[in-house]
């Protein structure tokens, strides 16, 4: 069921369990687009606030210079809150700190690693709303201390760069036992029935990045959605680490010639290390910089074989190409439904 150029009149019962997380992110639902590296730029991310989401801008491994410009461009495609991701391996986190700084952004979403108390208490002071990643109950406890806003937890059902612990079991163990702020569920979320179920559960709202690479909005290139919308769960699959002496960040996507590239990419990445040639540190920024790269021949160029498909299982999921509002409606509908159903069968 989908719903095509129509609004949807959300229960004031919804609105009531999810009120935490709008009112958090000031918008209208708490849906916040995952950050998708060459997918989440200015028109996914204004279509998504737009509809009543909350869009996110993927810095990945972009310069100074390229963020302003994809901010500026956004803020002048929507009025309504959006949040930038910063990847805090970048060389220049504290440079694409000031843009944001700059361009008097009022979220960041920071991503692959944990970020310093300093840099939390940077932004704070400019008035920016923190979001972070916490993959145990120990690392949101830390984060929360050191001032963190609010908390994103991911399971590994996520595309891209995932963790190695499912969305259900962090869920368990996360949730149940923070109350000081905001915490969002990721992971494999492409149905408004999850959605709910979540929100009972604790959670102020979801992240959802794999439901919105088709988006009629979305720049993706028709290969790329085209392989999305045939694809099953069981195809993204998460890339194989070689060795512990480069512990690279797992990424899920569906298997192409690029996923076996990755492999023979390490093999000689590891040779580099093992030399001295380069740090560890570098290493991993090469692995991040091959992986930008062969997002970008994917999601631009359309090279479906030789371009990384990075993908969650709720691919599965996706049957068409939809706008954001309509993606945003059916997720909630879904909910609303469930939870009437819920309502009703509590009455009797």
């Amino acid at each position: 069921m989908c719903i095509r150029d129509r609004n949807y009149d959300v229960s004031q019962e919804l609105k009531k369990r999810y009120k935490k997380g709008t009112e958090f992110l000031g918008c209208d639902v708490p849906i916040m687009g995952g950050a998708m590296t060459w997918v989440s730029e200015k028109n996914l991310v204004s279509a998504i606030s737009n509809a009543g989401g909350f869009g996110v801008i993927a810095c990945g491994g972009m310069e100074k210079e390229d963020l302003k410009n994809e901010i500026i461009q956004t803020l002048e495609m929507t009025k309504k809150p959006f949040g930038v991701n910063l990847i805090l391996m970048h060389p220049d986190i504290e440079e694409l700190m000031d843009t944001c700084i700059e361009t008097d952004i009022k979220y960041v979403v920071f991503a692959g690693g944990f970020p310093k108390k300093s840099q939390i208490e940077k932004l704070k002071k400019n008035e920016i709303k923190t979001l972070a990643f916490a993959t145990t109950l120990t690392i949101a406890r830390k984060l929360i201390k050191n001032g963190i806003d609010a908390l994103i937890i991911e399971g590994n059902e996520a595309g891209g760069h995932v963790g190695p612990v499912s969305t259900n079991v962090l869920v368990q163990e996360i949730l149940p036992f923070i109350e000081d702020v905001p915490v969002f569920v990721a992971g494999g979320i492409g149905r408004g029935e999850v959605f709910l179920n979540y929100i009972d559960l604790g959670a102020s709202g979801c992240q959802i990045g794999t439901r919105f690479v088709c988006a009629k909005e979305s720049i993706a290139h028709k290969n790329f959605k085209d392989v999305f919308i045939k694809s099953e769960a069981r195809n993204a699959q998460v890339s194989i680490q070689l060795d512990e002496r480069l512990p690279v960040i797992p990424v899920r996507g569906i298997n192409n010639k690029a996923s076996k590239i990755f492999i023979e990419k390490q093999k000689e990445v590891l040779d580099d290390l093992n030399k001295g040639e380069v740090s560890l540190k570098e290493a991993q920024l090469i692995i991040e910089r091959f992986w930008s790269g062969s997002l970008k021949k994917a999601v631009i160029d359309g090279d479906i074989e030789y371009g990384s498909l990075m993908a969650g299982q709720s691919v599965s999921m996706v049957k068409d190409i939809q706008t954001a509002k309509e993606i945003i409606y059916e997720i909630i509908m879904q909910a609303d439904i469930k939870l009437n159903k819920q309502i009703k069968s509590y009455n009797n």
